[in-house]
């Protein structure tokens, strides 16, 4: 699969505000002071890209509001495209989430009611030029209610015109989805579109309402998708092709927290693959770069650059 290095990678999904108490290792009931980060897995999966040189313009729906400006801001900074976040009306609200830096029994809460993200619509899809772009990126969480469902399938209809790589992340959450079928339904409807699968064992197991995703994956790679990573957490991963299947380790680190491993794979794989890299280098990176943002406070502000990626790679060895 090529991609046209002259182009950005086009990214659809959500941001918001990570709040993380200070210092690390301190829970949420005992916090005396707050960091604030860049969130959400689609504005992540973008900050991951433009550390390692790609560049990347973000699809979402943001808060009118001082947090809303705070991402634009925060956009800027990691030098990711906002020409396609729209302002809504404040009645929808940009993703809070507040995470401890804490491995074990770690708390993640996320304040999502009336979620501005999921306000994206088909006028939205209607103002961007997929001519401009090498492939596009989706967050499966983008997926979980109308107007933004329908925005999606929009978008991947225009971007299978063109030939273009279309990437999904799974990224189930479960909030927001009518029912167990209608999610089902949906997923399996947009991964006979897609041309990259990303997703860990439970999302294939809620992509067929079932216990058994690894036989999901190994059934839709007899399908339109040419790439499916099947990620098992410390057990590694597995990853299909029509040609064949490939097995993968991990990266053993001193974690500090489990959030944001999703996000800097998406990263570390896609870059890779932009880049002409091979699958297996590609998928070898994704985990290196996985591994190296839960050793860190944050996500976005945790992603690695091309030059620490490279060191690490170097210096250690993935295992089985």
């Amino acid at each position: 699969m090529k991609f046209d290095k002259s182009k950005k990678i086009l990214v659809i999904g959500r941001a918001g505000m990570d709040i993380y108490p200070e210092p690390p290792g301190t829970k949420i009931t005992d916090v005396k002071d707050f960091s604030t980060h860049l969130g959400g897995s689609a504005a992540n999966t973008c900050v991951a890209l433009s550390k390692l040189g790609v560049k990347s313009d973000l699809v979402t729906c943001i808060s009118d509001d001082a947090i809303g400006e705070y991402i634009l801001n925060k956009l800027k900074d990691f030098s990711v495209g906002s020409g396609f976040c729209r302002k809504v009306d404040k009645v929808y609200q940009t993703q809070l989430a507040v995470v401890e830096t804490i491995l074990k029994n770690n708390q993640s809460i996320l304040y999502r009611n009336n979620s501005c993200d999921l306000q994206l619509k088909k006028d939205d899809i209607d103002q961007i030029n997929f001519q401009d772009y090498s492939a596009v990126f989706i967050s499966g969480t983008a997926l979980s209610s109308n107007p933004s469902r329908e925005a999606i399938f929009y978008a991947t209809q225009k971007t299978s015109i063109l030939n273009l790589p279309l990437i999904i992340d799974l990224d189930y959450r479960p909030y927001n989805w009518e029912s167990d079928q209608i999610k089902s339904d949906v997923y399996k409807k947009i991964m006979n579109e897609m041309d990259i699968i990303i997703g860990n064992d439970l999302e294939f197991n809620i992509s067929d309402n079932s216990s058994d995703g690894f036989y999901l994956a190994k059934e839709f790679i007899k399908k339109k998708p040419s790439i499916i990573i099947y990620k098992m957490g410390e057990k590694g991963s597995k990853v299909f092709t029509k040609e064949k299947e490939f097995e993968f380790g991990i990266f053993k680190v001193d974690a500090i927290k489990p959030t944001g491993a999703g996000d800097a794979f998406n990263g570390g794989f896609i870059s890779s693959m932009y880049q002409g890299m091979s699958l297996e280098e590609s998928v070898k990176r994704g985990s290196a770069n996985a591994a190296l943002v839960v050793t860190k406070v944050g996500c976005s502000s945790a992603m690695p650059d091309s030059e620490e990626l490279d060191k690490f790679i170097n210096q250690q060895t993935m295992e089985k």
